[in-house]
């Protein structure tokens, strides 16, 4: 029987994304030094794929473990202690491992709000978050409309 497929973005998506993190042995090692705040995942609108406007995913991360993770209005995502911004089909070269977050910053393909160094610091923790939401399985809204 095949998982069912979660759309990106959608409140179900980050629920199976939440869980996804907190059973990552990688993650929780990776990042038990991590006190630096939330994380949220910005993209902005694309009405034409079905995202009528911005959205944002929150992660309230904490020493290897995701207290929450929620879809949020991207003034709330705003609100992070790191933001990272880009349009819907980096986040899917993203999620597909075609391209890495540290990577997505330096080609400017993701704009990050919060300190660049700490990033850098727990790069380990983003590549663990990339393997959690590898683990997802994702229907992408540009997929299977003849997109």
């Amino acid at each position: 029987m095949t998982a069912a497929l979660h759309a990106f973005p959608s409140a179900e998506w980050v629920a199976a994304y939440e869980a996804a993190i907190n059973s990552s042995e990688d993650y929780r090692s990776a990042s038990t030094d991590w006190t630096h705040g939330s994380v949220a995942l910005v993209m902005p609108a694309q009405p034409g794929i079905g995202v009528p406007e911005d959205v944002g995913i929150w992660l309230d991360l904490e020493r290897g473990v995701c207290r929450a993770a929620k879809l949020v209005a991207r003034q709330d995502a705003q609100q992070a202690a790191f933001v990272l911004t880009a349009e819907y089909r980096y986040w899917k070269q993203i999620i597909k491992k075609e391209l890495g977050p540290i990577a997505g910053i330096m080609q400017r393909k993701v704009a990050l709000q919060g300190s660049l160094p700490i990033v850098v610091r727990f790069i380990k923790s983003a590549e663990a978050l990339v393997d959690a939401a590898t683990r997802v399985p994702t229907r992408f809204l540009d997929e299977g409309a003849g997109a």
